[in-house]
């Protein structure tokens, strides 16, 4: 079954480390562009951080400097560092896998809830 499965959200007090991990099952993650978005109370969804396929990393100007985006293609898995964590960063976080090809669909995983509070 194609799917990411995101994990490794939690509460975490402002200024702290969250580790999220996405794994992808019958998806060969090293062909595609991978990305992390999130959805905060009452926002719209928005895109945090991308990992092309070639390389290269894309961050949000909210997160950069504080989050990373890396990926590992012999385990098919992509990860998203975050360090400095406020408040705002609260949100859903998503995994996604994006499309390569027009006739494809993206593919995002269920979600895991980042809670940052004290």
């Amino acid at each position: 079954q194609v799917q990411l499965v995101e994990s490794g959200g939690g509460l975490v007090q402002p200024g702290g480390t969250l580790r999220l991990s996405c794994v992808a099952s019958e998806i060969t993650v090293s062909l595609y562009d991978m990305s992390w978005h999130r959805q905060g109370p009452g926002k719209e969804r928005e895109l945090v951080a991308r990992n092309t396929r070639d390389g290269n990393v894309y961050y949000a100007d909210s997160v950069k400097g504080r989050f990373t985006i890396s990926r590992d293609n012999a385990k098919d898995m992509v990860y998203l560092q975050m360090s400095d964590l406020k408040s705002e960063d609260t949100a859903v976080y998503y995994c996604k896998r994006e499309k390569r090809y027009l006739w494809q669909d993206d593919i995002w995983g269920q979600g895991t809830q980042v809670t940052v509070s004290s």
